[in-house]
């Protein structure tokens, strides 16, 4: 099937109103991760979203929105959760190559379609094939990353218990929202103070053609209890409160 290529004028435009700058390399790269993500979704179910202005809009502008509020040092380290087709965390990547960027799924397949992307747009992130509820116990990996992302995943609640392992004290886990985040923050705050973290910053704000987003930064105060996290299904079934 033959797409409209990605519009770089519309990118570099939405980019910048978040106050993030795309240069001709990363405009480059988001248009052939916009192809090949369409490619790939005709072999594999990597996203609803196909249509390529949709794509531009719903999926890498909304990605980088949360770039600014993050404010990372050259070289950080940030590991996506349950990353799907690679978002945000490879988009992240695109505008920041000097991240060090892990993108952890527990779907095997989806990994083995953003390892060939990430080949063809010559990136080279960790791809992490795990559970986040297992891989939070992994010495190498918790408590070691600057800072976590997790966009369209789960409710906060349960969210956070999946996430905040994997970030070091003083930095911070953004979860990337649309409708309801108020009521889910206000539901994770018990959950949040046994874990340790306070809410640094809520972003609301409107995505041109895509509606309202939310971020919502969580801070890491203080090592996690080694009971955390929990089994999947204990998680699932009896949530922090």
């Amino acid at each position: 099937m033959d797409y409209e290529p990605l519009n770089q004028e519309k990118l570099q435009r939405m980019a910048a109103v978040f106050h993030v700058k795309l240069d001709e390399t990363a405009l480059k790269r988001f248009a052939i991760y916009a192809r090949l993500l369409q490619s790939w979704n005709e072999k594999i179910n990597l996203t609803a979203i196909t249509a390529t202005d949709d794509i531009l809009v719903k999926h890498f502008a909304d990605s980088l929105t949360v770039l600014p509020l993050l404010s990372l040092p050259q070289g950080a380290s940030l590991i996506d959760v349950g990353t799907g087709a690679g978002l945000p965390g490879l988009a992240l990547l695109i505008a920041r190559p000097d991240l060090r960027v892990t993108l952890l799924d527990s779907t095997k397949k989806k990994l083995g379609v953003i390892e060939d992307i990430c080949a063809q747009l010559e990136l080279s992130p960790t791809l992490l094939h795990a559970r986040a509820e297992e891989a939070g116990h992994d010495a190498a990996l918790r408590e070691r990353f600057d800072a976590a992302t997790a966009r369209a995943v789960a409710n906060l609640r349960e969210l956070a218990e999946y996430c905040l392992p994997f970030v070091r004290v003083g930095g911070v886990f953004a979860a990337m929202k649309s409708a309801n985040a108020d009521a889910e923050l206000e539901q994770a705050k018990p959950a949040l103070k046994i874990l340790h973290a306070s809410v640094a910053q809520v972003q609301t704000f409107s995505l041109e053609d895509a509606g309202t987003r939310t971020i919502l930064l969580l801070k890491k105060n203080a090592p996690l209890s080694v009971k955390y996290p929990r089994p999947s299904a204990k998680i699932a079934k009896n949530p922090l409160k």
